[in-house]
């Protein structure tokens, strides 16, 4: 059975209370049958990559810093829910409680975040970082003359008196983060780098502070090392009400120096890259930080935010503005995951819904490249608004992440187009990677709309159709028009880039309104990949014991 995403018996040291009252046995033996299949969606992938690149004082680091990790498990848990005891004790039935630690709560991250467990509420758009009471408009007030409500490392809580106060991480998670904090010093101890030590010593200053900007910069100015941890708080997605609060994560890595010595060339075309964008001078007058990088890494552990449910394949970090145009950014590809998704769901659904003249056409390759590209991608652009009053993500709010996830995706095939017209990219045909991008669509909307990456993938399925990017035969097999595709990506990433900088709410909900929606066709394309038993994604199995250590 796959490893649990954190040892549950110390679980207990949660105080958050829990959400609703666990339904009686009775309910949930009706539902047996059908979470079992949702179990079924995720697919096993073990976390045991080869470690032979490590010395012995990383090998010695691996632990302390899987220990960290499941510290920021035990902190997401409380941000998702609560208190997860009462919940694991009310299950009955092992698939439920399987299905339960998956998705960290008893709400389907696959369908919206709808309930699962018979007698449970709706989830809150806030989940537990605000008091369920509050409304949007309480906070904008408050935050007026207190701006730390707002803070990416704020929970916000009622005071005695019932007014909104700002509590900071390091005091509402105190216990959590100083166990992290400790065993990131004790790992800096064995640092074989002075980089590498001086990094896990700021980082975990920072989870005391909750003042990352250090920590961030020293993360950015580590190029040799082999073993690497990404920890804290770091997305915006489990915050649905306004995209302001961090969720806890940790990524426990380890390089892959060939993969990694592949991508390095890239980043340096990001300058000329953002000058060349196909918008007017005013949506691309910042420039890039030219010290970003590119890697490749296998994952050791994932805890919380970075474990719950669908599993990145990439990240681009830090996300603070300032240290992206200071330094830029990293980006980390996932390749043992990529590799897992291409060969157990990609390839699959490319079966079933891609036309069997372009099937040749979806490759790993591609599928990387893609992967790659989208995470540099998150470089361009701008990240304040051309009013100045505040950041893209500010201005945005709750819609920020699935346009930002959008950008990044067509962005990422518009530096294809272009690298590949200069003759970078060598010897590639970008057919493979329009139908593949076509195939992974398919993918990454079956996570659903309470995934930014599932409206991203709506949101240019429906404007790809508009523009003819593609084709349905009546047999229901998509075909990539080679000629329109490109244009199509122009023309969205102009359009996602002028909402951006323009940072008008309004405009950008009307536009997720308006694309972000399936099609009555679409849903039941979609039920083909379900019938045909596609997981929809993956579940690690991980741990010290699978690590061999």
């Amino acid at each position: 059975m796959p490893a649990r995403p954190a040892p549950f018996l110390l679980l207990a040291l949660l105080c958050a209370s829990c959400r609703g009252t666990p339904p009686p046995a009775a309910e949930q033996g009706a539902q047996v049958s059908e979470i079992a299949d949702r179990v079924a969606q995720y697919t096993v992938v073990r976390l045991a990559p080869d470690l032979s690149a490590l010395g012995e004082s990383e090998r010695r680091m691996v632990p302390l810093l899987v220990e960290a990790a499941q510290a920021m498990d035990r902190a997401f848990w409380k941000q998702a829910y609560g208190d997860p005891q009462p919940l694991m004790h009310s299950l009955q039935d092992p698939a439920m409680r399987r299905y339960a630690e998956i998705n960290y709560g008893p709400w389907d991250r696959l369908e919206e975040d709808a309930p699962f467990v018979p007698g449970t509420p709706p989830k809150p758009k806030g989940a537990r970082l605000y008091p369920e009471d509050m409304s949007r408009e309480e906070l904008e007030k408050a935050a007026e003359a207190q701006p730390e409500l707002t803070s990416l490392y704020t929970v916000v809580r009622r005071d005695e008196n019932g007014a909104l106060v700002a509590v900071p991480y390091s005091q509402a998670y105190a216990e959590e983060y100083r166990l992290a904090a400790e065993r990131l010093r004790e790992a800096a101890a064995l640092a074989p780098t002075p980089d590498l030590r001086r990094y896990l010593e700021a980082r975990a200053d920072a989870l005391l502070s909750d003042d990352y900007y250090e920590s961030d910069l020293a993360w950015m100015e580590m190029k040799d090392n082999t073993l690497d941890v990404v920890i804290g708080p770091i997305e915006t997605y489990e915050d649905q009400l306004f995209g302001y609060k961090a969720a806890s994560a940790a990524h426990v890595l380890v390089k892959d120096l060939d993969w990694s010595a592949r991508l390095e060339r890239y980043a340096a075309f990001l300058p000329d890259l953002q000058r060349g964008l196909p918008v007017p001078d005013a949506y691309k007058r910042e420039s890039p930080g030219s010290d970003a990088d590119l890697g490749a890494y296998d994952t050791l552990y994932a805890a919380g935010d970075a474990n719950a449910a669908v599993k990145a394949l990439a990240f681009n970090l830090p996300n603070d503005e300032k240290v992206q145009l200071e330094k830029g950014t990293r980006r980390v590809q996932l390749k043992s995951t990529m590799r897992a998704k291409f060969e157990k769901i990609l390839v699959p659904i490319a079966g079933v819904l891609i036309a069997e003249g372009q099937r040749g056409h979806v490759t790993f390759d591609a599928f990387f490249a893609n992967g790659m590209f989208h995470e540099v991608a998150h470089g361009l652009g701008i990240k304040n608004t051309l009013d100045g009053r505040s950041t893209v993500r500010e201005a945005l709010k709750e819609h920020y992440s699935a346009l930002e996830e959008g950008k990044a995706d067509v962005l990422g095939l518009y530096m294809e187009q272009a690298l590949h017209e200069r003759g970078e990219l060598g010897d590639v045909d970008l057919r493979d990677n329009y139908v593949t991008f076509l195939a992974s669509i398919f993918r990454s909307i079956r996570f659903g709309a309470s995934s930014a990456h599932g409206v991203a993938n709506l949101i240019r399925f429906n404007f790809f159709q508009e523009q003819g990017a593609f084709t349905r035969s009546t047999d229901g097999l998509y075909s990539v028009d080679a000629e329109a595709f490109p244009k199509a990506v122009t023309n969205l990433a102009e359009r996602l880039l002028v909402l951006q900088g323009d940072g008008d709410y309004a405009a950008v909900a009307a536009f997720v309104e308006r694309y972000g929606a399936a099609t009555a066709t679409l849903e039941a394309d979609l039920a083909r990949l379900t019938a045909a038993s596609i997981p929809v994604d993956i579940v690690y199995e991980q741990g010290l014991d699978v690590l061999g250590l």
